[in-house]
């Protein structure tokens, strides 16, 4: 068993001793105030974005272990507005990533940036979670749905007014592409094994250009994990990438926000320097 395997069978008895505590009637009659909320367009804000940065939150993960286990939403999270960033993501998984539900929560508190649950959404319920805990988006995994399933938790999360990032690693998985996906990712970590090329983006792109097609209806493309250096988003960008999910970058930092700003101003002098427009 893999890491991943690993990852979403801890998540199945998870989500399911989640539902036996709080069933989903009592969650959505709990949350009923909340989800009247109106959400925040992530995908229009990646559009507007001159950097296309989607910050995350995040103190651990399965293959780096701590990267700032003291981590504070209320510190980061509105440094990470303040620093320029176009979306934040919010790790939920508790176990594997040192996150929480109540981390999403707090995040919507602070701010209004667009919020991104990222976990292993593999049901519905979590999805009526993310919205009542304030997320505008969530994050589907292709490995580990299937096409129909995929569909299925995309049109709940549509008819709950949030937005769907897919994530894809391999070509294969852009079987699980449909017009219900607002945004897809390219993960450039193998969630398997957790090796990470950057390569990966650059790579898929033109299968994502001929599968996707091009012009409004298209989803938007975002580049996740492994970046690190500004020149290197800027060459993403030309390639057609307009978001970028970055976590470990900033998080290893002592202050993520003020990371995130210098990263900016970095892919801003990377551009001049350059002649490449924003």
């Amino acid at each position: 068993m893999d890491i991943l395997e690993t990852i979403v069978a801890h998540k199945r008895r998870e989500v399911a001793s989640q539902q036996a505590a709080v069933p989903s009637e009592r969650l959505l009659a709990m949350g009923a105030a909340r989800m009247s909320r109106p959400v925040n367009s992530m995908r229009r804000a990646l559009e507007r974005s001159p950097s296309g940065i989607i910050a995350e939150f995040k103190r651990r993960s399965p293959s780096k272990g701590w990267l700032h286990a003291g981590a504070r939403v209320e510190e980061v999270v509105p440094a990470y507005e303040r620093g320029g960033a176009a979306a934040c993501s919010v790790l939920t998984d508790g176990d594997f990533f040192g996150g929480s539900l109540g981390d999403l929560q707090r995040a919507r508190a602070q701010v209004r940036l667009p919020l991104l649950r990222k976990d292993f959404i593999i049901d519905e319920y979590q999805l009526f979670q993310a919205r009542v805990m304030g997320a505008d988006a969530v994050l589907l995994i292709a490995a580990t749905l299937t096409r129909s399933e995929c569909l299925r938790l995309a049109r709940t999360a549509h008819a709950m007014e949030m937005e769907v990032l897919l994530e894809i690693h391999h070509e294969r998985e852009l079987a699980c592409l449909h017009p219900e996906i607002d945004m897809l990712g390219v993960n450039n970590r193998n969630l398997g094994t957790f090796h990470t090329t950057v390569e990966n983006s650059f790579r898929l792109m033109e299968r994502i250009r001929a599968e996707a097609g091009a012009g409004a209806a298209s989803p938007l493309s975002v580049s996740e994990s492994g970046l690190s250096e500004a020149a290197t988003v800027v060459q993403l960008r030309e390639a057609g990438f307009r978001g970028f999910l970055i976590g470990e970058t900033f998080m290893k930092t002592d202050r993520p926000g003020e990371a995130l700003a210098a990263f900016i101003a970095q892919m801003n002098s990377h551009e001049q320097s350059t002649g490449r427009p924003a």
